[in-house]
């Protein structure tokens, strides 16, 4: 399918996380979508560098989206960074100047501020990086397999 045609079935959020994702592999980092670091959280994006460092990539599609969210403090204790991935019309002014911040589109995307580095202790990392190979293997075989999606709840 042709990727204009992909673009079309995305809503404003999934457009900016595909986005990040694209960049991500810029700076040699795989990502994921949608992973639960704890009971009651859902990142984003989550993105492993070449060196096992973590990013977590919240994406905001709206003013509203962000002023709703509640939660996003909640992800810092799980990530190395933290970033905000908004699209070039959203009101970066509302962000918080001690986090990260991505400019994305559907195409693409530009770090413009890099998120301060709290690095997490060899014990979190392990269980995320372990979290994380698991959430990607599962949506390697859903793809091959959607009867494995429907399980796991993935779409």
């Amino acid at each position: 399918m042709p990727d204009d045609l992909i673009l079309l079935d995305l809503m404003p959020g999934q457009l900016l996380a595909r986005g990040v994702s694209r960049h991500l592999r810029q700076h040699d980092f795989v990502s994921v979508e949608e992973l639960v670091p704890t009971r009651g959280l859902r990142v984003d994006v989550m993105g492993l560098g070449p060196k096992g460092e973590i990013w977590v990539i919240e994406c905001k599609s709206s003013r509203v989206d962000f002023q709703t969210d509640s939660k996003w403090q909640g992800y810092l204790e799980w990530c190395d960074r933290f970033f905000w991935a908004v699209d070039q019309n959203f009101p970066t002014e509302l962000l918080p100047d001690d986090t990260g911040l991505i400019i994305a589109d559907g195409y693409d995307a530009e770090i413009i501020r890099m998120g301060p580095e709290t690095k997490l202790a060899g014990a979190r990392r392990r269980v995320m990086t372990q979290k994380f190979a698991r959430h990607a293997a599962v949506r390697a075989q859903a793809a091959r397999d959607p009867s494995v999606g429907e399980r796991y709840g993935l779409k």
